[in-house]
C-alpha cells in the first residue's frame, strides 16, 4: 500500500464514524511527541450540540483507518464503548507528561502504547 501523506491542518475536523457508520464526532488535534516524531494521540470531540458540550476523548493514532472516498475517518468503536472511555473537558486537556493516562487509554482500545514499541 502506497503511504498517504496528509497534513496535520487537514486532519483537524475530519468526520469519524464507526464500522457501522454512526458519527462519532471530529478530529479535534493531532498531538505530537517531540521526542520520538510519533503522533502521541488524536483528540476526538464527540457528544453535545454544535460544539457545545463535547467531551474529547485522546486516541491511539492506529485506531483509526481513512476512507479517502468520503473523506473520513473510521474507529472500530462503539459509540457505548466511547462513552464509557476514559475523556476530558476542552478545558482541561491531559498533561504531556501523563503517561499513567495515556496508557488507560490506549489499554481501553486495546493497543499497546507507541512508546513501548519505539527501539533506540
Amino acid at each position: 500500500m502506497t503511504p498517504l501523506n496528509l497534513s496535520a491542518s487537514s486532519i483537524n475536523g475530519t468526520s469519524v464514524v464507526n464500522n457501522q457508520g454512526e458519527n462519532l464526532g471530529n478530529i479535534k488535534e493531532l498531538m505530537i511527541d517531540t521526542n520520538s516524531g510519533q503522533i502521541s494521540y488524536v483528540v476526538l470531540s464527540f457528544g453535545g450540540f454544535l460544539g457545545l458540550g463535547d467531551k474529547y476523548f485522546a486516541m491511539p493514532w492506529e485506531a483509526f483507518t481513512i476512507d479517502t472516498d468520503k473523506e473520513e475517518f473510521i474507529l472500530n468503536v462503539s459509540k457505548e464503548k466511547l462513552e464509557d472511555a476514559p475523556g476530558f473537558d476542552k478545558d482541561a486537556w491531559p498533561t504531556n507528561a501523563d503517561h499513567t493516562y495515556l496508557n488507560s487509554v490506549y489499554e481501553h482500545y486495546g493497543y499497546a502504547p507507541y512508546w513501548d514499541k519505539i527501539h533506540v
